[in-house]
């Protein structure tokens, strides 16, 4: 869109200036004037580079500041304060620097006439269709402020589920980095110097013994090839993952790891219940909802089965069958379904499987550490049983001859 530079007075007389977006000269005139400014100057300008080196690392907005952001805007539009003026000040509040540019951007657009919700669609890094589309539905309905709050329970539940989830990753992840650290220092310091030993007494060596001596040889001769070949491996997975294949390949392999693949499927049946829940009750039309929901969940293989579902609600299935066709739920979430569609509060009973899931994935997380602990152990008894056979065995080895000699 075309970018005018103004001049103008306020309504004290100051001269003020600017720059506008819009279709001409005439709509900047009649926004100007909507604001108080009497314009004297108005003629085409060049859009100012808005790069900020900052905005740009943070690639998106952190789930605590959404939260503030929503909770704020809930108490400011329930108390009656004007939308552009809640979100000037909010913007000026805000520790994220992207979410400061991004709200002073939509502020500007409303005072150009849009809409909340429209203004807000050209940040898709910050506001998702889920939010936009519950936040389109309260300004339509003039419930903007119960918009919000459902959108800051929403996320605060979001928020609580990842903080569970690293919380539980904790431990087995500190333990296999020291464990991975172990084995190339090993490699590379402690196994040459026995290989230098056994080297100058000319024993046979048991195969553990040359295994890890091989192994001992490529990580020190080879070291800056294998960093290579890591960073390769690492780019390459990235943009695999990027590709729409990769993702969904990825997205429907996670639902199926051993130990945490449950955890991870139930949570995305709490994350859909739930979000499908906030979205019915909002009064967004089913197939739409849908729509969003599957991009809500954050997960390819899932989207793509919520697609066909709402493809089937198109030709006139019920919401059970296709649920049902979709291979994704559980008999709980088919059977709150079912239930629903016969009473007519599917919302209330997705919102009850919900906090069904969401309570089953807080007690797996509790006792992921209590699942995970023996299959580490069990590795790092492993690698001491290597370690045993193949530096150990060759020393006995050498005393028994010294005491035969």
């Amino acid at each position: 869109m075309p970018v005018f530079d103004y001049k103008g007075r306020d309504a004290q007389g100051g001269q003020v200036s600017g720059q506008l977006e819009s279709s001409d000269e005439a709509t900047v005139a009649d926004a100007l004037m909507r604001r108080g400014i009497m314009p004297t100057s108005i003629k085409p300008g060049r859009a100012k580079s808005d790069f900020d080196l900052s905005v740009w690392l943070e690639r998106s907005v952190p789930l605590d500041q959404m939260v503030i952001f929503t909770r704020q805007m809930y108490s400011l539009t329930k108390a009656g304060i004007p939308i552009i003026r809640a979100i000037n000040g909010l913007a000026e509040s805000s520790h994220s620097k992207l979410l400061q540019r991004t709200l002073h951007d939509v502020s500007e657009q409303m005072r150009n006439g849009r809409p909340l919700a429209v203004a807000m669609q050209g940040h898709p890094k910050v506001f998702n269709t889920l939010f936009l589309s519950i936040v389109n539905v309260g300004e339509n309905t003039g419930q903007l402020d119960k918009a919000f709050l459902q959108l800051s329970e929403y996320l605060e539940l979001e928020q609580e589920t990842q903080k569970r989830v690293k919380a539980a990753m904790r431990y087995p992840s500190f333990v296999l980095m020291a464990l991975v650290a172990a084995m190339v220092i090993l490699n590379i310091f402690v196994i040459p110097t026995f290989a230098g030993m056994f080297a100058k007494f000319g024993v046979d060596l048991p195969l553990p013994t040359r295994i890890l001596m091989t192994t001992s040889s490529v990580f020190v001769n080879y070291w800056h090839w294998m960093l290579i070949g890591c960073i390769a491996v690492y780019f390459g997975i990235k943009s695999w993952l990027k590709t729409d294949r990769g993702r969904f390949t990825w997205d429907r392999y996670k639902l199926r790891l051993p130990i945490v693949g449950d955890i991870l499927n139930r949570t995305l049946l709490a994350r859909y219940s739930r979000s499908f829940s906030m979205m019915l009750t909002a009064g967004v039309p089913l197939n739409s909802a849908l729509s969003f929901v599957a991009q809500a969940t954050d997960n390819a293989f899932m989207a793509d089965r919520i697609v066909g579902m709402r493809e089937g609600i198109e030709r006139g299935e019920s919401l059970l069958r296709t649920s049902n066709n979709s291979g994704l739920f559980t008999p709980l979430v088919l059977q709150m379904i079912a239930v629903g569609e016969e009473t007519g509060q599917v919302d209330e009973l997705l919102q009850e499987a919900a906090e069904f899931y969401e309570r089953e994935v807080d007690y797996d997380l509790k006792s992921l550490t209590a699942k995970i602990e023996p299959i580490l152990i069990a590795i790092v008894a492993g690698m001491v049983l290597i370690l045993a056979l193949g530096i150990f065995t060759p020393m006995w080895d050498m005393m028994k001859a010294f005491k035969g000699g």
